[in-house]
């Protein structure tokens, strides 16, 4: 439809004149893309009645936001995780069916060329922290072990920070390792009990947080990256039921069947077993892949 066609721009028909406009747009899905972010940017200001006072304030706080984005800080993908979008996103992406584990966001602090493990290995490089011991099985949907699984994982530490926060205070690539499955499907690693931290709290995005009563903090967590040929590549992490903030992650990332237990040894015997001088925690958890659609 012609924009002529559907008179000049009023606050009625707004949304329709400006997508009118994009009718040789390059491509069919941005236009369709265009078309509804416009109707619903439209919708919501026409609900709020923004001042020009509020108007500017909106685009001003969108302004700083874009200063904040380098080569090592991304506060924009931060403002959708704490809108909950980037949450959605994976969730529209990542259905699987019935029995194969959830995603959660990947976050920002994943790095590629992991050292790779034997299992049982300590990735805990600086001692820091309470031992822990994980371990589990992964198997496809239908229960049987799946062999040469690549097991991707790391933490922040006993402080909160990970690695690449705190370049010469921990070693590179502390808290991180990458682990491949044998015939029976199981893994096992030693690294220590993670804490729960605060997302960047300098920014314009955590200054949005603060007025509206929210805090900016993450429950302790593990992330994994599962994957193998033929099956769906699993970003996921598993949480410790025990956070104070298990109920209000500030990015929306906790799913109840990604709450681990987190259970603490006492037996010096076990301790001796994985290698460890004294008393550590032991979490198991299971993953289970889904196979890649054609």
């Amino acid at each position: 439809m012609e924009t002529h066609e559907l008179g000049y721009f009023t606050e009625e028909n707004s949304a329709e004149v400006v997508s009118a406009r994009n009718k040789n747009a390059e491509s069919e899905r941005l236009k369709q893309v265009m078309e509804v972010v416009i109707r619903k940017l439209h919708e919501a200001v026409k609900e709020i009645e923004p001042t020009q006072e509020e108007w500017f304030e909106a685009i001003m706080f969108l302004t700083k936001v874009g200063h904040m984005c380098d080569d090592w800080r991304q506060e924009y993908i931060l403002l959708s995780d704490v809108l909950g979008v980037s949450m959605l996103v994976d969730a529209v992406n990542s259905r699987r069916p019935t029995g194969a584990s959830e995603n959660t966001v990947l976050g920002p602090f994943h790095v590629g060329g992991a050292p790779e493990y034997e299992m049982g290995h300590n990735i805990c490089l600086d001692q820091k922290g309470e031992d822990m011991v994980v371990r589990g099985r992964v198997t496809d949907v239908d229960g049987n072990p799946l062999e040469g699984v690549k097991i991707d994982v790391w933490q922040a530490n006993d402080d909160g920070f990970y690695d690449v926060q705190q370049k010469g205070i921990q070693p590179d690539f502390n808290l991180r390792g990458v682990f491949t499955t044998g015939a029976d499907g199981t893994y096992w690693f030693r690294a220590v009990r993670p804490k729960n931290y605060s997302i960047p709290d300098d920014g314009p995005v955590a200054d949005l947080l603060h007025r509206l009563g929210r805090h900016t903090y993450r429950p302790a967590h593990l992330h994994y990256i599962v994957s193998k040929e033929g099956f769906d590549d699993l970003t996921t992490h598993i949480f410790d039921p025990d956070d104070e903030y298990i109920n209000s992650d500030a990015v929306f990332g906790v799913k109840e069947s990604l709450i681990a237990e987190f259970k603490r040894v006492d037996d010096p015997a076990r301790s001796k077993e994985v290698g460890f001088d004294g008393p550590y925690w032991d979490v198991e958890f299971d993953f289970v892949l889904a196979p890649k659609e054609a």
